[in-house]
Parts: C-alpha cells; structure tokens; sequence
C-alpha cells in the first residue's frame, strides 16, 4: 500500500522487475453505447476507451483492461509497450453471454492483445482442461 504522498509506482519499485502492471479500466465488454448514454458519456464506446487509455497512460501506468476491438488502435497510438488486457474473449461457437464486444482468442492474438480473459467458456466448459488445451492449440496455429 502506498504511503500518503507516495506514487502506487514508486510503492512497487522495492518488487523491481517482479512488481505487478498498473493497469486501468477504460469500458467495460458489456457496455455499449446506450449503457455509456445512461451514464451520461455521449462518445462511442471505442472513443471513450481510448480517451481513458490515454488519460492512463500520462499518468504513468502500464496498460489498460479494453475490448479486444480497440486492440489495433491502442497498439498504434499508444506504442507495444502499453499493455492491452482483454476480457470478452470467446472460443469459436461459443455464446456471447452478456459480453457485447467479444473477439475469438485467434482474432484477438491477431489484433495485437498481451493479455485474454476468457472466463465463462472455460469455468462452465464440461471439461475445462480440454477446453483450455483447445484454446491454446489454436493460438499455436495462429502465431
């Protein structure tokens, strides 16, 4: 925990090259642009995540939790350095759940993603080890 007058960075910097990311949350993979209207947010969800990344990134952090479709974009304007976590993460045929901006794992390897989420169609898989493997085999066909 930082101490009061002392950056969540520098609170790290005894970890060195072990100290966790700081990273932001821009728009939730629910959301879409009528849940940001009732919150009074009149951008798009894209434009609203970026304009959060970017706030994220001048105050020093090290990446952002984002959908997967604004992965291409946030690469090019804010660098490979920035770290992109994506939830929303779907393996081919399976269901969207409550997610609306969703990418499968391939498209989101592709597009530029450090980090996937991928909750629901692995905890509620039948056989989630299997389903990982699957999972990890397509991404090894894709790279």
């Amino acid at each position: 925990t930082p101490r009061p007058g002392q950056s969540p960075r520098d609170a790290l910097a005894p970890f060195g090259k072990d100290a966790p990311l700081l990273i932001a949350v821009t728009v939730l993979t629910s959301m879409e642009t009528s849940d940001l209207r009732d919150l009074g947010v009149t951008l798009s969800p894209a434009e609203h995540a970026e304009r959060l990344a970017r706030l994220t990134q001048q105050c020093g952090l090290d990446g952002v939790v984002c959908s997967a479709q604004e992965a291409v974009r946030f690469k090019q304007v804010f660098g490979a350095a920035f770290k992109l976590v994506t939830p929303g993460i779907r393996p081919a045929g399976s269901e969207a759940g409550d997610q609306r901006r969703i990418m499968t794992p391939e498209q989101a390897l592709s597009a530029g993603v450090d980090y996937m989420v991928i909750g629901r169609p692995v905890t509620q898989s039948v056989d989630p080890a299997q389903t990982l493997k699957d999972i990890n085999a397509s991404l090894k066909r894709e790279a």
